[in-house]
C-alpha cells in the first residue's frame, strides 16, 4: 500500500523567484519532508538555476538559502528532514554571500 501524497506550497523570494519566473510553486511529494519538497524544485529548474538553490558540492540548499516552513526556520525544527503536512507553506529566502 502506497501512502498518500502530500501537497504543500512552496514561496519563492529574491533570486529565486527571478530565475523561477514564479513567486509560488505547488508541489506534490511522495517523502513529506522539507528536503524532498526543495529537491523537487531543484528538479523542475534549470541545471544553472539548480546550482543557485542547491550547492553542487554539498548537495544541500542551506548554505543558499534560508528556509522557513510555515514562518520558523528549519533549523529549530529538524533541519531538512522537517516532517510536512497538506497545506503548509516552505520559504525560501535567499542568503547573499559576500567577500
Amino acid at each position: 500500500m502506497s501512502s498518500p501524497q502530500v501537497k504543500v506550497k512552496v514561496r519563492l523570494l529574491g533570486v529565486f523567484r527571478g530565475f523561477s519566473g514564479k513567486s509560488r510553486v505547488i508541489l506534490k511529494l511522495k517523502k513529506p519532508t522539507v528536503g524532498s519538497a526543495v529537491q523537487g524544485l531543484a528538479k523542475l529548474l534549470p541545471a544553472e538555476s539548480r546550482r543557485l538553490l542547491i550547492d553542487p558540492e554539498l548537495d544541500d540548499p542551506r548554505p543558499n538559502a534560508l528556509i522557513l516552513l510555515n514562518g520558523r526556520e528549519i533549523s529549530a525544527l529538524n533541519g531538512l528532514e522537517t516532517l510536512v503536512s497538506d497545506c503548509d507553506e516552505i520559504t525560501l529566502i535567499p542568503v547573499s554571500h559576500g567577500g
